[in-house]
């Protein structure tokens, strides 16, 4: 009798924790096989939720109306049973203003276990059409003393001679160069082609897509509502046009232009030759009024306009008169620095222009702008003054233009004979999901950016 409770205290001994230890395993097996099924589960409230989007891209509230605020909860049911397995609760975040980045955040968990939650966070943005670092319609050539930082693209064909970071695209795989475009043209060449190095040469594609540059073209009836209704709309001058001064404490000054300046007229064209006999400065100009930058961002004038200072905040500036009409097209003019008070995203500039894009014949001999300009029937240009020369101008942020593209002009030795002999272009990375208000966006949708779970 000793011998068997012997036997038996010991067998308890051993089985007891054995099976404690076995109860315990199965516990955290259930748990970590309810742990994925919570995963699985909020994984499928970032897909519903993208679908949503996708479908209706302005919609953060599922569908509940402009005061719902969330979370939203919805049951997660296997198809074939209708039995419910889980849920899962979202919770939207709205884009920031001038951004187009959406965070949803899904938090799932099952039916049996409530107790046990995962949750996924993502976030998707609209890239807007400010891809590019430098987009034109029509030809481009850059010289041996520019460097382009950021992606390129012309429909037409490219002669790069200079220095760049990112790829060089051509919608051609061969075209005819013109004689603007320096010896050996006209000649027939590759979409992309020039005395760049080897390195620079490993950049360029084509033939590749044309971009349809109609895409480009912001809603311009639009931009002049949502100035009339919530920014700052400016109507015909009945002068000269107006002068934008922007502060760095956010705020912006408005002029009325009363007279021009004495600039050069003779002997003075535009990239495609037509002789230009308006100055491209203003002499004298009125004070109208001082203003903090409007909430929704948009300034709209129906008048030429020169935009100079240092910008804080997000804002579009769009000179336009409509409807359309070559004749009355107006033009941005950019006499002085145009810079950001701080360059990390928190400061942009559109500037959309419904003819050209032009730097003025008394800016700066060192000039900068930042940036996003879009020449929408014309070209982002500085005119040929015979013999005025200055040393360098610095983009930050991105050119679009219809027509030629060109701060500087040379001869057919390549020196340079008016313009800026110096040319930098730096793309701007925040203008991708973060353009400025009102900017035109890629009609493609939403794309995921990231994905984090807990």
């Amino acid at each position: 009798m000793i011998l068997i409770v012997l036997l038996v205290t010991l067998v308890s001994l051993m089985v007891v924790p054995f099976a404690a230890n076995v109860a315990k395993e199965l516990s955290v097996a259930r748990t970590r096989a309810d742990r994925e099924e919570a995963l699985q589960i909020a994984e499928a409230g970032i897909n519903y939720y993208q679908w949503h989007l996708a479908h209706y891209p302005s919609d953060y509230q599922d569908g509940q109306g402009a005061t719902s605020t969330g979370p939203y909860v919805h049951t997660y049911t296997d198809l074939d049973t209708q039995q419910i397995l889980g849920y899962y609760s979202l919770t939207i975040t709205p884009p920031s203003v001038g951004s187009t980045i959406v965070t949803i955040k899904s938090k799932g968990w099952t039916a049996d276990n409530p107790n046990v939650t995962r949750t996924v966070t993502a976030k998707y943005g609209i890239p807007s059409l400010a891809l590019y670092s430098f987009l034109s319609n029509d030809i481009i050539w850059i010289g041996s003393n520019e460097t382009v930082s950021g992606q390129m693209q012309s429909n037409n064909g490219v002669r790069f001679d200079g220095s760049t970071n990112a790829p060089v695209l051509s919608a051609k795989s061969t075209y005819t160069c013109p004689s603007s475009q320096g010896s050996p043209c006209p000649h027939t060449e590759n979409g992309v082609w020039g005395s760049a190095s080897v390195g620079v040469q490993s950049f360029w594609q084509f033939p590749v897509p044309a971009i349809d540059f109609s895409s480009l073209t912001a809603n311009l009836a639009t931009l002049k509502t949502s100035a009339q209704s919530a920014g700052i709309y400016l109507s015909p001058s009945n002068a000269q046009g107006y002068s934008l001064v922007f502060n760095s404490n956010g705020t912006v000054s408005i002029y009325k232009v009363t007279a021009l300046a004495n600039d050069p007229t003779s002997n003075v064209t535009d990239i495609n030759g037509n002789p230009v006999s308006v100055s491209t400065d203003y002499r004298t100009r009125t004070l109208l009024s001082t203003q903090n930058i409007p909430s929704n961002g948009i300034i709209y004038i129906e008048d030429k306009v020169w935009v100079e200072g240092t910008v804080k905040g997000r804002v579009t500036v769009t000179a336009a008169v409509l409807p359309y009409n070559a004749s009355t097209a107006p033009t941005i003019y950019i006499p002085n620095n145009l810079v950001y008070t701080a360059k990390d995203g928190t400061n942009v500039l559109g500037l959309i222009a419904q003819n050209n894009v032009v730097i003025s014949y008394g800016a700066p001999s060192t000039l900068e702008v930042d940036a996003a300009m879009i020449a929408q029937n014309g070209s982002a240009q500085w005119y040929y003054y015979p013999n005025k020369v200055k040393t360098s101008i610095t983009v930050f942020g991105s050119i679009m233009t219809y027509g030629q593209w060109t701060w500087t002009w040379v001869n057919g030795s390549g020196t340079t004979i008016s313009g800026y002999t110096n040319t930098y272009d730096t793309y701007d990375s925040n203008l991708l999901y973060a353009p400025p208000p009102s900017f035109p966006v890629s009609t493609a949708g939403y794309k995921q950016l990231s994905w984090i779970s807990d």
